[in-house]
This record gives C-alpha cells, sequence and structure tokens, in this order.
C-alpha cells in the first residue's frame, strides 16, 4: 500500500485560511450536484430497527467491480452536500456508491425506535454483511465522515474477525477518536457556538423523529439541552444504554480500538478542526495497516484548496476517490 504524502499537499488559498473558514465554506460555498436518481434498499437489524442504503448505480458498473459505502456525520443524512458530492465523483470513476442513513436519519426517520449514536459500530457491520449479499463478488471500500468516521474506526477495530471478508479499505475524514475530549473542546471560546449549534439540530431531529414516528421514545427535556454534552446526558446516554454521557464517551471513542485496525486504513484531520481536537491523532499508537495524516489546514470536512493537481478545489473528495481507487 503506497499513499503519497497528503500532510504537506493542501494549500488553503488566503482568504479562507484557518480553521472557522474552512469549516464554513465546506458548508456555505456554492456547489452543484447531479439530479438524485439513487434507489433505496433497506438494511434490517437485529432489534427490529431498518438502516436505509441509496444505491448510486453507474451505467457502466459490471458485477464484482467495486463498490463503497459512505457514512454520514453528527446531524447529516445520505443527503449531506460532502456525501452527495464523493457519491458523484466516485460514479463517474466507474465505482458503484451506497449512502447510508443511520438510524432515525434521512429516509430512515421512520424506521427505527432506538437512536443512531457513536457506539453503533454494529449497524455499520450490518450495512457491509448487507452489501456482501447483495454484491457479492464486489470489494468493498468504506468511507467515514467526522462522527461516521469514528464509528467506521469502531467498527474495524473492535471485532476485526467479524468484519466481511470483501472489506478492502476503510478510510475516516476528521473522526473524533475521544470523544469526551472532544466535546470539551466545544465547551471552550468561540467553538462554543458549534456546540449550541449542534445541540440545537439534534433537540429539532428528536421533535421530527417524535412527530414522524410513534414507536419513538417519548422523551421531554425539562430544559433544552444547550451543549452536546447535555444533550448526550439525558438522551443518548440513557436511550442507549449507558450510565451516563461520560460512560457513552468511554465505551464508544475508536481511539482504544486503533491498534487492532487490521485492514488498510487512511485516518484524516487537520490541524486547525475547530470541532475535533487533533491531539488524540497524534498521540494514536497507530498498527501497519493504518496511516495517520495531520494536514496544516482545512478545517473541519472543509479542506476547500487554492486548486493544483486536482480538477477543483475539493481537496478532501479527491483523496477519498484516489484511497477508494489504487488501495
Amino acid at each position: 500500500m503506497s499513499r503519497s504524502p497528503l500532510a504537506h499537499s493542501f494549500k488553503a488559498p488566503w482568504i479562507l485560511r484557518g480553521g472557522h473558514r474552512q469549516t464554513l465554506a465546506g458548508v456555505w460555498a456554492r456547489q452543484r450536484f447531479p439530479p438524485e436518481t439513487s434507489r433505496q434498499y433497506q438494511v434490517p437489524l437485529t432489534d427490529g430497527d431498518a438502516l436505509v442504503l441509496h444505491d448510486d448505480l453507474p451505467p457502466q458498473w459490471q458485477a464484482g467491480e467495486r463498490v463503497a459505502l459512505l457514512v454520514h456525520g453528527l446531524a447529516g443524512s445520505h443527503a449531506s452536500p460532502y456525501m452527495r458530492r464523493i457519491a458523484a465523483r466516485l460514479n463517474t470513476r466507474g465505482v458503484r456508491t451506497f449512502r447510508l442513513d443511520q438510524r432515525t436519519c434521512g429516509a430512515g426517520l421512520t424506521l427505527a425506535r432506538r437512536a443512531y449514536h457513536c457506539g453503533r459500530s454494529d449497524d455499520i457491520r450490518a450495512a457491509l454483511w448487507w452489501l456482501t449479499e447483495f454484491c457479492p463478488d464486489s470489494p468493498i471500500a468504506l468511507v467515514g465522515f467526522s462522527m461516521g468516521g469514528s464509528l467506521v474506526l469502531k467498527m474495524a477495530g473492535e471485532a476485526p474477525h467479524l468484519a466481511p471478508p470483501r472489506l478492502e479499505s476503510v478510510f475516516a475524514a476528521c473522526p473524533p477518536l475521544e470523544l469526551q475530549r472532544c466535546v470539551r473542546s466545544l465547551q471552550r471560546g468561540l467553538h462554543r457556538l458549534y456546540d449550541q449549534y449542534f445541540a440545537r439540530l439534534l433537540r429539532e431531529h428528536v421533535v421530527r423523529w417524535q412527530a414522524a414516528n410513534p414507536q419513538a421514545p417519548r422523551v421531554t427535556f425539562r430544559r433544552p439541552p444547550r451543549s452536546i454534552e447535555e444533550f448526550d446526558d439525558v438522551f443518548t446516554a440513557p436511550l442507549g444504554g449507558f450510565a451516563s454521557a461520560a460512560d457513552y464517551y468511554q465505551e464508544s471513542s475508536p481511539l482504544q480500538f486503533i491498534p487492532q485496525i487490521r485492514v488498510p486504513t487512511t485516518i484524516l484531520a487537520a490541524h486547525d478542526d475547530p470541532m475535533v481536537d487533533p491531539q488524540p491523532l497524534r498521540q494514536a499508537v497507530c498498527p501497519a495497516a493504518v496511516t495517520a495524516h495531520l494536514v496544516d489546514g482545512g478545517g473541519h470536512l472543509g479542506f476547500v484548496s487554492r486548486g493544483g493537481n486536482d480538477p477543483d478545489h475539493w481537496w478532501l473528495d479527491w483523496r477519498v476517490v484516489d484511497w477508494v481507487l489504487h488501495t
């Protein structure tokens, strides 16, 4: 497995230097997407819930050729901009791509009685095994973004022997590796704006879920959680079977599982990420199969470059494409 020195190849335009600017540019920059033509499939889970896979099938794809599974981050879905962009880029290169809606997310809003969270690596494994049966001879690349990156790393390392044999590679972009450290970092300085923003998104998501699904838990907040940690303490942890948010973070943090990863894996993060503290990645004990890249800039899932050898300015997209095609 040979890879280019990614940590030194990203260059931000002067107007987008800094983690906050890069992060916001990744969301608000003008983007064009192809028409939505994917076909939906449900992945049944052993507890009665279901996930949804959105199948982006290139017209020239043949049975046995490569497929990729993309996993979104917190408050995301199959329709998140990075999911749509990267699926389209992989499609144009002949890779059949499946965009996952985790429990209660996107098209899965009414299909689950339990909420998604960073500990549900079994769900990722279930989606991979479903893909193995649906595309039985195809090598699979697994790609996760932010929280999705945490999930794919946890899945790959906690029980390597349970992963499908056709899982060829893993790519994790901007994953929180120590969840407690991540949420505490979000409670300081300007980072609190992100914390409050996501806490609001999570509260609103619960309201939509309860309105759309009669089987959703009837949780009433005594006061609206004002941070991700507060939300996890009163919602995620008790509904997920954890004693507290701290217990949930300890059990679900992927850092402890990285040393056991055996499948070729890249972890990509930015020094200036305002949402995920990069220090755990600097300290991670990586086995031979895992390569960690800390990029000088890029923010959180931004990586809007000033140009170079890529077809456009979406630098992260092309690193994912390169990994999937050349692992």
